[in-house]
This record gives C-alpha cells, sequence and structure tokens, in this order.
C-alpha cells in the first residue's frame, strides 16, 4: 500500500522499467496536473513516451470550458523530447468512471499498474495537501479495464465533442465564452484580487527582467515573467510549490503558468518561458522578441496586470484597457 510519495512512485519510479507508454484513468484529472507532469518529466525518460489519460466523471457532471480548453492546448501544442504523444479523451455516456488507475506499459505490454483513491490532479500528487492510497495491481487486468473503456470515450478535440459532453462556464463570473459575466469592477468587489506591476521602481520595464527577461545574448528574446512582490507570494493568493494554474486572459486565451524562481519572485509560463513574452508583445502590438519599453505600455494604456482568484488553480487575468 503507497501513502506517502505516492508521485515518486507511481508517476516517476517505474520510468526505471524502460517503459514507453502510460495509461490514466482518473475520475477527475486537470490540465495543469498533466502540465505539471510534463513539465517534471524533463530527463527522467530514456525513452519518450505515450501518455493516454482518460477523464471518466464526465457524464456526471461535465466539464468546464478552462478545464477542457487546457487539454486541448496541451495536446496540440509542441511537445519537449519526453513525450512521443499525448492524448485526452473523456467518457460520454453512462455510467460514469469513478475508478483511477494508472498503467505503464512496454510497446503495448503492460508492465505496472497502481489503483487508488488520487485522482490526476495536483492537490493529490504535488504538495501535501490531500492524504492518498494507492495499490499495485495486476497490470493486465488493469489494461483490460482500460481498453473496456475506450469505446465509451471521444477525443478532447474531436470537431463534434459538445454533441457528446457538456461544457458547462468556469465559474459562475464567465460565460460559455470565458468573458466576464458583469466586468471587472464587479468581479474584483466580489472577488480576492492582486494587481501586479509590469514596470519596475524606475518607472521603466526591466532592462533584462520581467517583460524583457530574454533580453540576453543567448536567450530566447521572448521570454518574460511577471514579478511577484514577497509580500503577495507569502500571502496564499497564487499556489506555490511550483504547482500550476490556469490564467483566463480578458482576450479569451488561457495560459498555464507557475510561480517559480528564488523566493517565488516569478510568474512564468512553465512549458516555455517565451509563452508570456509572446502574449504580452502581441497584445502590446510588438513584434516577437521585440524590446518592450514603458513608451509601449504608455501608448497601449495601462503598466500593471489585475489577477482575480477564481479557485485555488484558476485565475481571470486582467489586461484590458
Amino acid at each position: 500500500m503507497i501513502t506517502a510519495d505516492i508521485s515518486k512512485k507511481v508517476l516517476f519510479a517505474p520510468l526505471a522499467l524502460d517503459v514507453n507508454e502510460f495509461y490514466i484513468v482518473s475520475g477527475y484529472a486537470t490540465p495543469t496536473m498533466l502540465s505539471w507532469y510534463i513539465k517534471n518529466l524533463y530527463h527522467k525518460t530514456r525513452t519518450p513516451i505515450k501518455i493516454s489519460l482518460l477523464v471518466g466523471m464526465v457524464p456526471f457532471d461535465g466539464i468546464s470550458v478552462s478545464v477542457h480548453e487546457g487539454f486541448v492546448q496541451l495536446i496540440r501544442d509542441d511537445k519537449p523530447q519526453e513525450i512521443q504523444k499525448l492524448e485526452c479523451s473523456y467518457i460520454y455516456d453512462d455510467p460514469a468512471v469513478h475508478s483511477n488507475l494508472f498503467i505503464w506499459a512496454k510497446d503495448g505490454v503492460p508492465q505496472k499498474a497502481f489503483a487508488g483513491s488520487a485522482y490526476f490532479v495536483q492537490s493529490s500528487f504535488v504538495g501535501h495537501h490531500r492524504q492518498e492510497i494507492l495499490e499495485t495491481c495486476d497490470p493486465e487486468e488493469a489494461m483490460r479495464y482500460y481498453e473496456s473503456l475506450i469505446g465509451r470515450s471521444i477525443y478532447a478535440q474531436h470537431a463534434e465533442i459538445e454533441e457528446y459532453v457538456q461544457i458547462h462556464p468556469t465559474h459562475p463570473v464567465l460565460d460559455r465564452e470565458n468573458t466576464l459575466i458583469e466586468g471587472i469592477d464587479t468581479a474584483q468587489a466580489r472577488y480576492e484580487t492582486v494587481t501586479l506591476s509590469l514596470i519596475t521602481r524606475t518607472g521603466e520595464p526591466g532592462v533584462r527582467s520581467g517583460l524583457n527577461w530574454g533580453q540576453r545574448p543567448g536567450r530566447n528574446p521572448n521570454e518574460a515573467y511577471i514579478s511577484l512582490p514577497s509580500k503577495i507570494a507569502k500571502s496564499g493568493f497564487f499556489p506555490l510549490e511550483k504547482r500550476h494554474f490556469v490564467a483566463i486572459t480578458d482576450d479569451r486565451h488561457q495560459l498555464i503558468l507557475r510561480i517559480e524562481q528564488q523566493n517565488n519572485k516569478a510568474i512564468t509560463t512553465p512549458a516555455r518561458n517565451s509563452d508570456l513574452g509572446e502574449y504580452f508583445r502581441n497584445r502590446l502590438g510588438l513584434a516577437n522578441g521585440e524590446f518592450v519599453t514603458r513608451e509601449d505600455l504608455d501608448r497601449y494604456g495601462r503598466t500593471d496586470v489585475i489577477f482575480i482568484k477564481l479557485d485555488e488553480e484558476t485565475y481571470y487575468m486582467d489586461f484590458s484597457v
């Protein structure tokens, strides 16, 4: 019975068996957990692996816009060399599947499997937020169970996904298009918010920090981060421990972010540090890799960004003017 270090023992240790396929059945799962896992596979695999995730409770309570779009974005994004293929499917027909099963295989032959209480979410595997139990089980029997579910599943990126699956608003403050229903002022009044500056104490963006973090030899010039004051980092507003979280933007994009660097001083896009810089340069009307100046921000109309906390892993990020 596994009750401690389940992330290490279930998600990483089996890689020593030279496996190349990982099949996951989970009642509930999140793109933030999948993003965290992909990031933490860096340099841990002997050969690239295929990850197939099957989310089971969708027939019971549907799936939110942000979770669904997060999975689709991860599937479509470029993958690191550790990932050979990434699949995500939803059970669409009753009965809903509440099982949690993790199966490692090599070239289709199951090698090791675990079953238990842990959903494929960060609160189960990252940090010490829940007490979970997983147990080894017969890998061939586990694979047969997984395969028995495939006929009732549909790929997340299927063109007709909404005819099979109920996709509901991410949060009561948002509509189906992830737009604030009552506007930013009302949302700020109702929910916990922070405003983060995009300029330094000099009144200018950092020369080699912040939005210009990548403006150094040998770096991608789009690399960027949002500076996070120590007081806010310690306040509990954002998740720490390098947990990933989602920011839904006012222009209907979705960014997977995390807090990192010494003393948790920076908000970054963990898949590629350049994603955040590309996003802001696009909003500012600048070319990719262009140096961001105070004049660029003034011309756009603001020098800060607002985060509204919707839940422990979901935020609304406002950079509107």
